[in-house]
């Protein structure tokens, strides 16, 4: 791939405040970046060095829209560099305009697979009814490893608002057939978007020892449907030991013993880092707190609060998974996760601790969601308050 070498002054600057540690308090309002320096900016969004992609994206997330918009079309259809045309069309997302749909309609037809995957996670958020049939044709020919799990999410999110036989019958066959990885993506999916139409396919699935049992259990709490409760605690008293803390979070999902079940989801955590050889049950039960934190609107803090307080002060095979459950809950539960922060007595701590999180990701799309969400807070919060702080450390620690 080709990588333009080219730096805007702007971007020199952004990377003199970044290396003196001194970043400049978020701005108020767009940006005024001259063409020439926002293209430059654009090329930059290709180039190997962190340090400069970094700073090429904070100058044009931070530019004018009316001026960035078309810039990133442009790129997103044209640029030389396949890299710099994905890197684009997420940013574009950023800016809510509504030239965005055009772009994405054009992505999903790209031989490139980020743009295919990220037109895909778009429409996931953003269902449209008339793309039914496109999206099921391009679920048959999509191979795409990464990909592919965006589509089906993009199909599962449709089906929630569309009453599409098709949509359905498809999703239930795609959890039930196939490499477990793309099982796991399709009946997260159904869980997610609470597909009660799955309920007896999902029944069935988590009755079967192996690595999808706690996925399947996670997916039957999130239906609601009590019905599963049966299944669930039989298996409570047969399971292996990995399946325990997602069959407690199902249980839980499932408004049962919920205090109970939390309870030792956190113990197993708290034991898992203390003792060393339990790092199946550390990653289980760091996944099904995430899993809670993410469904509920009941659990996000009590849940939340307990990964960062194993997880800020623990070594490295604890942080890596307990990393990356808060950063998962960051991005699919944003307000949450600020509060949470906000409430932290350790909030460098936990702020570090979601930072290796984001690394870890790679989830572009949905990080430029949340990049977006929080610097729209910014500018709704105080000067002077308490968020607007929280908000610029993670604004420097996440790179945005």
């Amino acid at each position: 791939m080709t990588r333009v070498a080219a730096a805007c002054v702007l971007c020199l600057a952004w990377g003199r405040g970044v290396a003196a540690g001194q970043l400049s308090p978020e701005p108020r309002s767009p940006q005024a970046v001259s063409p020439a320096d926002l293209q430059s900016a654009i090329d930059n969004l290709g180039r190997l060095d962190y340090d400069i992609r970094t700073r090429a994206s904070r100058v044009v997330r931070r530019s004018q829209a009316s001026l960035a918009v078309p810039a990133l079309v442009d790129a997103a259809a044209k640029h030389a560099d396949g890299y710099v045309q994905y890197r684009a069309l997420v940013l574009l997302t950023g800016f809510n305009d509504s030239r965005t749909t055009a772009s994405m309609q054009a992505a999903m037809a790209s031989p490139n697979d980020r743009l295919r995957a990220v037109a895909y996670s778009f429409y996931e958020h953003n269902p449209d009814r008339r793309l039914g049939p496109r999206l099921l044709a391009a679920l048959d020919r999509e191979t795409g490893e990464f990909v592919r799990p965006s589509l089906v999410r993009a199909l599962a999110a449709l089906g929630s608002v569309a009453d599409d036989a098709r949509i359905r019958e498809t999703l239930v066959r795609e959890a039930g057939r196939g490499q477990d990885f793309f099982r796991s993506v399709a009946i997260e999916a159904l869980g997610d978007y609470k597909a009660q139409y799955a309920f007896d396919a999902l029944a069935g699935f988590v009755k079967i020892d192996g690595p999808l049992q706690g996925d399947t259990a996670i997916a039957l709490g999130k239906l609601g449907d009590k019905r599963a409760l049966d299944a669930l605690a039989a298996l409570q008293r047969t399971a292996p030991t990995s399946s325990q803390p997602y069959l407690a979070a199902a249980v839980c999902l499932l408004g049962v013993s919920c205090e109970s079940q939390q309870k030792f989801l956190a113990e197993t955590l708290r034991f898992s880092d203390r003792n060393p050889g339990y790092q199946d049950s550390l990653r289980a039960s760091a996944a099904a707190l995430e899993q809670l934190a993410v469904a509920g609107p009941s659990f996000e803090r009590a849940t939340a609060d307990v990964l960062f307080d194993v997880g800020a002060s623990s070594g490295e095979s604890t942080r890596a998974p307990v990393s990356l459950a808060v950063a998962t809950i960051a991005l699919r539960r944003a307000p949450a996760m600020l509060g949470v922060l906000e409430a932290r007595p350790d909030r460098n701590a936990a702020v570090a601790l979601l930072a290796e999180g984001f690394d870890g990701l790679t989830e572009d799309y949905e990080k430029e969601r949340f990049f977006a969400f929080v610097r729209h807070s910014y500018w709704e919060a105080a000067e002077g308050s308490p968020r607007r702080a929280l908000i610029q450390t993670l604004i420097e620690k996440l790179d945005f």
